[in-house]
């Protein structure tokens, strides 16, 4: 199986689900800085470029290469080559961590060692990768062997991450006092009370790990700080928010956790390069008599 042979299975395709669990990317132009939160994925790039940076680390991302997300990361990404003739393309695959330590208990033994380095890990794509991740788009043209066959292929897909260079994070993942199994606890802890006000201090214990050692692993894991990555999540949700149309600016950064509207308004504009107004809808003009 090769890229080639992969693309041409998704000539048709427009972007978007193709089987349970599996999803196209495809842009026909680079754009702007997106500010996305990324969940545990796979992504192999089919065509194209793109680069993803999460705190000081940006990674470069090709044609061919694999990338694995371990946690769930405040990123800003940006697809930096694409075209009409040549579009950007890249095939998404969710990762189940409940999946992987399923399959972990079956073959811990038969698997190379954690050695993790950042929840952000590329690689280039093996042929193994390629050939499940083959059968995998080819279920998108019969539902009845997506239904049946699609939780064997995704087991076999992640089996494939646990044995592959960038799936060291992964495989630390799954070890219960494992650095990278307090973080993502600690992680999961930010997502769900973000709006609220949150110590670095309670946060590093209520994982079992010293203030020191948390934030020293925090940052080696996630490439930010804990209350960077906090700020991150209020931002991102303030974003969404404003171009809802419901909410004003100062309704926004209160519901987000935010008690200064121009601190809000400051980190917003440092974040995404202008103020939060702009993202607010724009109304069309009354018509004339």
């Amino acid at each position: 199986m090769t890229l080639d042979a992969l693309i041409q299975q998704l000539t048709l395709a427009r972007g978007g689900p193709l089987a349970p669990g599996l999803h196209l990317a495809r842009r026909t132009t680079s754009h702007t800085i997106e500010a996305l939160v990324y969940e545990p994925v796979v992504c192999l790039i089919l065509q194209g470029a793109k680069e993803t940076t999460v705190g000081d680390h940006t990674v470069a991302l090709h044609a061919g290469q694999s990338l694995v997300v371990s946690h769930h990361l405040p990123v800003l990404a940006r697809v930096t080559q694409a075209s009409p003739e040549q579009p950007y393309l890249a095939l998404v695959a969710a990762v189940d961590v409940a999946e992987l330590r399923s399959l972990h208990d079956e073959v811990a033994d038969d698997l190379p060692p954690p050695e993790p380095t950042s929840s952000l890990a590329v690689t280039r794509a093996d042929a193994s990768t390629l050939g499940v991740l083959s059968r995998y788009v080819d279920l998108a043209r019969n539902p009845t062997e997506a239904r049946v066959l699609a939780p064997l292929i995704r087991r076999e897909l992640h089996y494939r991450l646990l044995r592959a260079d960038n799936g060291g994070m992964l495989r630390a993942l799954l070890q219960h006092n494992s650095h990278a199994s307090h973080i993502s606890r600690a992680i999961h802890r930010l997502r769900t009370e973000f709006r609220r006000r949150v110590e670095v201090g309670d946060l590093a214990s209520s994982v079992g790990m010293s203030p020191s050692s948390f934030h020293k692993h925090f940052k080696a894991i996630t490439s930010t700080t804990p209350l960077q990555y906090l700020k991150d999540l209020r931002l991102m949700e303030a974003r969404r928010l404003l171009r809802g149309g419901e909410y004003t600016v100062s309704t926004a950064a209160f519901e987000v956790g935010y008690v200064s509207s121009s601190q809000f308004s400051r980190e917003y504009s440092r974040k995404f390069g202008a103020p939060p107004r702009s993202d607010l809808p724009r109304t069309s003009p009354s018509p004339g008599p």
